[in-house]
């Protein structure tokens, strides 16, 4: 079960990464497109699937299987806080970054959407999840690891 707790940690520590690299820059750079905003942002739209659903799916499931099939000295705070950390980003992302971001595609403005102020005023909060959760499955690594 060791090895699965490392698949875990990998996909977490891949997860970080890529929520970084949108509250840091992606999101960001999309203010200084311009007319290519609706492009841009349709191109970005077509690589989620691949680079952030599945990615995330994956750790949601690992997050649930290990609750049952984990190494020995796994403790509890790891498990239901890097499952907790999952769902709670999946929640506010079907509640608000996923309509705004559905609107955002639509919306005339572009770069000057109101709904992508609101992203980027609001999307640390996931990122802080994200963050959390890798940071949880670590230390959840190391406790397991030292025995």
């Amino acid at each position: 079960m060791l090895f699965l707790l490392v698949v875990n940690a990998l996909v977490a520590g891949y997860n970080f990464g890529t929520i970084w690299a949108h509250e840091a820059d992606i999101f960001r750079t999309w203010r200084l497109v311009g007319d290519s905003f609706h492009a841009v942002q349709a191109a970005h739209w077509r690589r989620l699937p691949y680079w952030v659903f599945a990615p995330v799916g994956i750790g949601l499931v690992l997050a649930i299987v290990m609750l049952w099939v984990h190494p020995a000295h796994s403790p509890a705070w790891a498990m239901w806080g890097s499952l907790l950390a999952q769902v709670v980003s999946g929640i506010f992302t079907g509640m608000f970054w996923g309509p705004w971001q559905a609107k955002l595609s639509t919306d005339p403005e572009g770069a000057r959407s109101v709904y992508l102020s609101r992203i980027l005023r609001t999307h640390w909060v996931r990122t802080g999840l994200y963050t959390a959760n890798a940071l949880i499955v670590f230390a959840w690594l190391y406790v397991v690891a030292r025995g």
